[in-house]
């Protein structure tokens, strides 16, 4: 698949680029998410209330780092099918240890543990700052975001390993403790220092989900700037798109035959399995409770599934020029050639056939080309939410994402079209008349 030469969207990337910078941890993905929904028009509903706010509109829940949005159409009956957007809003990382404050040889620094498949050598020498959530006495939690170039895990310099171009080998514990200060430890020091960026008081603050973040700012590279650089694409690029989709079916002057749906999933790069993961009944029971605010009952939930189709977002691997031997040879993605479907039968990616008709048709009448994805026979390849989806809901779904090259590194990169191409195709897929494709049997 070529290239595509459709005008670059800039106002598209500039959003996105907002929506990046202002959510470097999971919370604020969500955070962010919701702002845009409510400035839409989407209200908020809590999952220990009882869900009486009327039957159409928009409404979204939030469970701490993951979100559950939808939309429903004037008239929709209970029993309508969902369309599906599935996503996820962490990305690997580096995370604050409970007990923080530790230090060596006279400097002082942060004790950190390795969140997901984190490649170490690409958060060395960077300028990190730190974000999250503290949780408070009072039962109450409260986002933190601190963009100043706080800590930074610095390299060895190559006169003390001259063989470090040879290999480079981390040792997880030892190598990527981030210092911040001289001094030695300090016991507390960290939790004044974030609980002050926050306004809160430090004696008030009895737990906390901290995380390291790269503060260089998203851009374009290239000599055409075909290309754009930032941290976690993996996976707000998709987030952000749903909640484009999402918001654009809420406008629609035709409204949408379906239910459109966008599940925001924490824990991912973990193994889904938090009461906030793809594992948890937390999107079963949203959509479940949806249908009963509507006045609908069992039958129409399962009928609701039964003609529903999802569709699960996540970046993908672009060939890469200086490893193309990793990929197979007859599936290679490049950057700005749109969506690619990610396709394995084992089953760590969710799609069949029918799912991949659905979203092939869904590009087809966007106007936006598709690439095919299945990975080289002696590589393994990762997963994402969409088996965990497709298992827990019943529901035809297929796997797709945008091509990039250093995935789960702290700046990742991908093509410049790419996420407005991947948006315009989720909103044709949530905005469709019922017609082609459909999921059930």
């Amino acid at each position: 698949m070529s290239p595509t030469h459709d005008t670059l969207d800039r106002g598209h990337n500039d959003d996105l680029f907002s929506f990046v910078r202002a959510s470097p941890s999971p919370y604020h993905v969500v955070a962010s998410a919701a702002q845009r929904l409510e400035k839409a028009g989407f209200a908020e509903l809590r999952e220990r209330d009882e869900w009486t706010a009327g039957a159409e509109g928009g409404r979204y829940v939030v469970r701490g780092g993951a979100l559950v949005a939808w939309y429903v159409p004037p008239g929709a009956p209970a029993g309508t099918p969902f369309r599906i957007v599935g996503t996820h809003t962490d990305s690997p990382n580096l995370r604050v240890k409970p007990t923080p404050d530790t230090g060596s040889a006279g400097w002082r620094q942060i004790a950190v543990e390795i969140y997901g498949g984190v490649p170490l050598n690409t958060w060395l020498d960077r300028d990190l700052g730190v974000s999250g959530r503290l949780a408070l006495r009072d039962g109450s939690t409260r986002l933190v975001r601190v963009d100043k170039p706080l800590l930074r895990v610095p390299q060895l310099a190559i006169h003390l390993d001259r063989a470090v171009n040879e290999g480079l080998a981390l040792d997880r514990q030892r190598h990527m403790t981030p210092l911040w200060g001289l001094g030695g430890s300090a016991p507390g020091a960290l939790l004044g220092r974030i609980a002050d960026e926050a306004g809160a008081d430090a004696a008030e603050v009895l737990g906390w989900d901290l995380m390291l973040h790269d503060i260089q700012p998203p851009g374009y590279l290239g000599a055409d700037e075909e290309f754009i650089v930032a941290p976690r694409l993996d996976n707000q690029i998709s987030v952000h798109a749903g909640v484009t989709a999402l918001v654009a079916a809420a406008g629609s002057e035709r409204p949408p035959a379906f239910i459109p749906v966008l599940a925001a999933f924490d824990h991912e790069e973990v193994g889904n399995g938090s009461e906030s993961g793809a594992q948890s009944p937390f999107l079963e029971r949203v959509l479940g409770r949806a249908v009963t605010a509507r006045g609908g009952g069992p039958e129409d939930f399962d009928r609701a599934l039964a003609g529903a189709l999802c569709v699960s977002s996540d970046m993908t691997h672009a060939v890469h020029p200086n490893y193309a031997e990793r990929h197979d040879p007859d599936h290679r993605p490049l950057p700005n050639a749109g969506p690619v479907i990610k396709v394995n039968v084992n089953q760590r990616y969710a799609s069949d056939g029918v799912g991949v008709a659905a979203f092939a048709a869904a590009c087809e009448r966007a106007g936006v080309p598709w690439q095919p994805f299945v990975s080289h026979n002696a590589m393994p390849c990762g997963t994402s939410i969409g088996p965990v989806t497709a298992a827990r809901l019943g529901v035809t779904t297929v796997d797709v994402g945008v091509a990039g090259l250093s995935m789960h590194s702290a700046r990742e990169l991908c093509g410049a079209r790419d996420p407005e191409l991947l948006a315009r195709v989720l909103t044709e897929f949530v905005t469709a008349e019922r017609t082609g494709v459909t999921g059930g049997a």
